[in-house]
């Protein structure tokens, strides 16, 4: 089977990534599919290089709130069809994800709620998450393979963040919020990393303010998620944390695919956009 190389990047800010080096790194490690989130940028600020990248198929699906939010898919294979909301009403305003149809799987990039800003975001949260698990009841019931990726905004385990104790209080870290991922894994997805690595000390997400980087002092809050099904097809995951630009590092994982699937298009050819506004 031919493989796939996916990778899942929170920027904090796509026009701020983009001066520290993004494209020169995106075109030397050259992914199959990067799914990027917290772009925070309206569609006419997008810098006109993005749109224009050799070999990849752009689509960005900007915020509503200025500044905020907002996720983009780099892809060097067309996806049978996309959508840009996830069908939330009342909570899908905030373009939090794109979902793409490969035809032999579909990927869900999503930017989930943070809920450390007030109650009233811990609920949204909260709500978020047990509308996504509906979604993912109902696909998995017409038996689609399913891989998930993003910034889930919570750490499941205390293996998955430096001071468990100290963040028991403070949402990334809740036990309402980790009990979601235990159901979701109930559900019959894995967690793509922990197949392959059990050890601690293995974060995404650090604190700038306090340089936590430097000290290590961090948090797995991005995911890949995947089918039960799609097991034995995924062949590594992995955390690059030797990329810098951001408070977070790209995650990623490497799956096999079926031949169906739409060939990578030419760097010669010319580039379609589409732009979500």
């Amino acid at each position: 089977m031919p493989s796939m190389r996916i990778l899942s990047w929170n920027v904090n800010g796509l026009r701020a990534i983009y001066k520290k080096g993004f494209v020169d790194w995106l075109i030397k490690d050259r992914p199959d599919v990067l799914c990027l989130q917290e772009i925070k940028a309206a569609a006419d600020q997008m810098p006109a290089e993005l749109k224009e990248l050799p070999g990849y198929l752009t689509y960005f699906s900007p915020g509503t709130r200025k500044g905020r939010d907002g996720v983009a898919l780099f892809t060097r294979t067309e996806p049978l069809s996309l959508e840009y909301s996830l069908g939330f009403e009342g909570l899908d305003d905030e373009q939090r994800a794109i979902i793409a149809d490969y035809r032999d799987f579909l990927l869900f990039n999503v930017y989930f709620p943070n809920g450390k800003a007030s109650k009233e975001r811990l609920s949204y949260k909260m709500r978020f998450y047990e509308l996504f698990l509906d979604l993912m009841e109902r696909l998995l019931a017409e038996g689609r393979n399913i891989v998930i990726c993003g910034d889930v905004n919570t750490a499941h385990k205390e293996i998955d963040l430096a001071r468990p104790k100290a963040n028991e209080k403070v949402s990334g870290f809740l036990p309402e919020e980790r009990a979601w991922i235990d159901r979701l894994l109930e559900h019959g997805f894995l967690d793509t990393f922990r197949i392959f690595h059990s050890e601690g000390e293995r974060y995404s997400f650090w604190d700038t303010k306090t340089r936590a980087r430097e000290r290590n002092v961090g948090w797995r809050i991005d995911y890949f998620f995947v089918t039960e099904g799609m097991r034995d097809r995924v062949k590594s995951a992995f955390i690059l944390d030797d990329i810098y630009g951001s408070d977070h590092c790209p995650v990623g994982i490497e799956i096999e695919i079926e031949d169906e699937t739409e060939d990578e298009i030419e760097d010669e050819t010319g580039i379609e956009i589409a732009v979500q506004n």
